[in-house]
């Protein structure tokens, strides 16, 4: 694979590639927790140690740090796999942090006879409390010495015969603890004595019940990427104040490979959040419908929304690498949507709000089969027959009794174009007892078939439409963002983070469509004329299909940028 990308990750490898460490090669891996769905923030991890490894010739693995039974499942496990292949992404081994479960625990019993682990009674809150917290003060942030727990200077024999009883199971669930012995007046709380292993009785996904004593995550991930020969370990800021205790655990163990862990900024977007643990909170509280909810940053939510790899991978790519941790406006993510979409999306007429037009001179059993054009981008692409009868539908919005100045659509008197068919002038509407239109009549000139008028006149707009008697009726699901505002983490006094969920992030509409979409299937790309890019959600049926709205057609960002649309 050619290299033509650079960031500040990439140099480091070039330079270690150069000085001819690691023997000249590259290995890297993701390690995800099989606790919940991935979503747009991880593919950023993903896709950055995948390519690394594929622009240097080198090795790239997938490895599952499946350490807490408690919360994790196969069924995460086959969807992450998943999802990472739909977004092109495919790797030499897979791997699991569980098949090392033997090996850590000797290691952990090698510590503990050097006297550098102990168990420890103290409960997890009085873990928390001896290791103390961070506190500002003078506009600084400071973290006073923690406090040494009451078990730390047990012997290396009676905490290594503790331990061997903690893995044979003679204690409840968090009666005890194996503890790292470092400093508890560090700096980095990270360093203050962490817990290695708890106990906890839950069948794991792949151990089953065979261990009742589980390793914390920092004290397997560094050895497992050790044990692999991880040589580059990538990994979002959030582990930056980790690592000087990845290092201090793989300096006390007989370890012949070294990975190097490198931070970056993580990825955040407006609109949403990019963190597992909220978004199971949102899954979980019935504030959305599940992990494929189409409003989720999830992969599968916006594989489901219509959402394309190739946009995703080229949106990941223009955010770059870097060491900022700011905030991604979403409408970047919908611009590269919308550019991919454009090219490969077939285009159909469908009215998601409609209002039936008559054309009163129209004979009412004729039926002619007009041309459209599949996708203009795409020449290749063809074009399609779309039935014309004398009743059609048109969106509602497209006309109005007394327009203003600047309203251009169907209007008493006025004569607009039927997409690829011909112009129409409105002559009369209808009402119900309401005074609601139910019927809008119109005549057509049948010399204008094509959309284009033989004595040179012009009309000033284009309507789309549907014919009454072929239309599919369909239900349009019409997303926007989660939540109101940019950060829905900046709360206001006496609110939640939930409070600034967006009551219209989904508005459910029923239409019609062209007869060609009963032809559709789950997946299914489509742009809706002047409407947006929709595609085929898998809760439909033959005799309703859903369409999900991935991104309507106007681009925001095209527009802040000066960039055009």
């Amino acid at each position: 694979m050619e290299n033509t990308a650079t960031d500040f990750i990439r140099e480091i490898v070039r330079e270690d590639l150069r000085l001819g460490k690691n023997d000249g090669k590259v290995q890297t891996r993701w390690p995800p927790e099989p606790n919940g769905y991935i979503h747009v923030g991880h593919a950023k991890g993903f896709l950055l140690a995948y390519e690394i490894a594929q622009e240097f010739g080198g090795t790239f693995n997938l490895r599952f740090d499946d350490t807490n039974p408690a919360k994790e499942e196969q069924e995460f496990v086959d969807g992450i796999i998943e999802d990472m292949r739909w977004l092109g992404v495919d790797w030499r081994n897979v791997f699991f942090a569980s098949d090392y479960f033997e090996r850590l625990y000797e290691w952990a019993e090698l510590l503990v006879q050097a006297g550098k682990a102990y168990v420890c009674d103290l409960s997890p809150e009085e873990v928390s409390a001896y290791r103390g917290t961070a506190i500002e003060k003078d506009g600084q942030v400071i973290t006073p010495p923690g406090k040494n727990s009451p078990y730390r200077d047990r012997s290396p024999k009676e905490s290594l015969d503790l331990f061997r009883r903690m893995r044979a199971g003679e204690f409840p669930d968090g009666a005890r603890t194996l503890r790292a012995k470092i400093d508890m007046a560090h700096p980095n709380l990270n360093m203050r004595d962490p817990v290695m292993y708890r106990i906890l009785r839950a069948t794991h996904h792949r151990q089953g019940d065979a261990w009742c004593i589980y390793p914390t995550y920092d004290w397997a991930h560094g050895q497992s990427d050790a044990i692999e020969g991880v040589t580059h370990s990538t990994c979002d800021l959030g582990f930056e104040n980790h690592r000087p205790l990845y290092d201090w655990f793989l300096d006390q163990l007989p370890i012949q490979t070294r990975p190097r862990q490198i931070e970056y900024g993580r990825l955040n977007l407006t609109h949403t959040v990019t963190s597992k643990r909220w978004l199971r909170q949102l899954v979980e509280g019935g504030h959305v419908d599940g992990w494929d909810d189409p409003r989720m940053p999830t992969l599968r939510g916006m594989r489901r929304r219509g959402y394309t790899p190739e946009g995703i991978r080229t949106f990941i790519r223009a955010t770059g690498v870097t060491k900022s941790q700011g905030i991604v406006d979403a409408a970047l993510l919908e611009h590269f949507q919308r550019q991919d979409l454009n090219l490969t999306s077939p285009r159909v007429m469908a009215v998601l709000d409609p209002v039936r037009l008559v054309v009163t001179n129209y004979a009412e059993e004729e039926v002619e089969w007009l041309d459209a054009v599949n996708n203009p981008e795409d020449p290749s692409a063809g074009t399609r027959k779309v039935p014309f009868s004398r009743e059609l539908f048109i969106e509602r919005e497209d006309f109005l009794e007394d327009p203003p100045s600047k309203f251009f659509r169907l209007a008493p008197g006025r004569e607009v174009r039927l997409r690829y068919a011909y112009f129409v002038r409105c002559v009369d509407v209808v009402k119900d007892a309401r005074g609601e239109i139910t019927e809008i009549r119109c005549t057509y000139d049948p010399a204008t078939r094509g959309g284009d008028a033989p004595d040179g006149r012009k009309v000033k707009a284009t309507l789309h439409w549907v014919s009454a008697a072929h239309a599919v009726d369909l239900e349009a699901r019409l997303y926007d963002s989660l939540f109101s505002n940019d950060d829905p983490t900046d709360v206001v006094a006496g609110k939640t983070w939930l409070d600034n969920l967006n009551p219209q992030s989904l508005v459910v509409t029923r239409g019609k469509g062209e007869p060609g979409l009963r032809d559709a299937r789950p997946a299914d790309r489509f742009q809706f004329e002047r409407k947006g890019y929709f595609c085929l959600d898998p809760e439909s049926s033959l005799d309703r299909p859903v369409f999900n709205r991935t991104v309507g057609l106007r681009d925001t960002w095209a527009k802040t940028q000066g960039a055009p649309g």
